[in-house]
């Protein structure tokens, strides 16, 4: 069966539809899995050995995405998260099976709708596109391995020269290009920067996306002298994916590179808004050694949760070495 999975958004959520992915090729060798990305996607989904074929939307009109899509000659498609342009492709690339959550108008495009109701986050992200395997295939097994995701270790050892890295990595990361609705400012960062800089036992790296050189500037000001490596990522998500294999503990917000440290088997400290959409209970992510703080909105909260978080990176940096 020729199986198309839709999950054509940022990295985070393309991540999440990860597992979606593998149980469905697992579930029958001879199933050729198709997914549908966004371009940012397109190297991250065609490393993945459980994903026979990539399409890729650049955003073109509707019918020539359908086309796109007819090509690969569908027999099942599950999308795990739509919108009228998606709905209408398919319907229009005449695919037989057409899953879908059962939201928004664009659910009179599938033929197979499944109620939900994702606002509850009953589930977190992940588990909710896994279940709509389960309408395609009522006996399929849900579990996945975890680190899902492996590279090639000696990127991380060519890094590691090249900064004359030593010692078990921590890694923070501030930035978060929008996609969170919860952070520490830089200045905190700096902060439990420095706390983890104090222990003798690690190295410690802070990374940049590569449009967050302004950001990057300031914590090389803000640092001042100090042994902390500044790295600004410049490669391929592949190659950032392979550092992050390495890196013995990731410290950000809630955003695609801590779905990306998770899914590669790194440890996580991560940071989400004081709400249901955007908790932890939604967007936990699809690897283990996951560890959680919702950043209150209130001030005085805010800084009750940092003192948390302080004291947590303080316990966990004497046992991670």
């Amino acid at each position: 069966m020729n199986i198309l999975v839709v999950r054509n958004d940022k990295l985070g959520d393309f991540i999440t539809a990860l597992p979606t992915l593998y149980v469905l090729k697992h579930h029958n060798p001879s199933n050729r899995i198709i997914a549908l990305v966004a371009p940012l996607n397109r190297q991250l989904a065609q490393s993945c050995d459980f994903i026979d074929e990539v399409i890729v939307d650049e955003g073109e009109d509707i019918l020539a995405l359908a086309l796109k899509i007819n090509k690969a000659n569908i027999d099942a498609s599950i999308t795990l998260f739509s919108n009228t342009r998606v709905a209408l492709a398919q319907w229009i690339a005449r695919i037989p099976i057409r899953i879908a959550p059962a939201t928004k108008i664009a659910q009179i495009f599938y033929n197979r709708r499944i109620k939900q109701r994702r606002s509850e986050v009953k589930m977190g992200e992940f588990e909710y596109n896994l279940e709509l395997a389960s309408a395609l295939f009522p006996n399929i097994r849900l579990a996945f391995p975890k680190p899902l995701l492996h590279f090639d270790e000696d990127v991380f050892k060519v890094f590691c020269k090249e900064y004359a890295i030593t010692k078990p990595v921590v890694a923070f990361h501030p930035g978060f290009g929008g996609s969170s609705d919860a952070n520490w400012t830089l200045v905190e960062y700096i902060e439990l920067v420095k706390l983890a800089e104090s222990n003798s036992t690690i190295d410690v790296v802070m990374t940049f996306g590569p449009d967050e050189e302004k950001l990057y500037e300031e914590a090389k000001t803000l640092l001042g002298e100090s042994r902390v490596h500044l790295y600004r990522s410049v490669g391929s998500v592949l190659y950032f994916a392979a550092l992050l294999s390495g890196f013995k503990l990731f410290i950000s917000t809630s955003t695609g590179t801590y779905h990306l440290a998770s899914a590669v088997g790194c440890e996580t400290f991560t940071f989400f808004g004081d709400s249901r959409f955007a908790s932890s209970s939604r967007w936990k992510s699809i690897g283990a050694n996951q560890h959680h703080f919702m950043i209150p909105l209130d001030p005085n909260g805010r800084e009750e949760m940092f003192e948390t978080v302080k004291q947590a990176l303080k316990n966990r940096l004497l046992t991670l070495s």
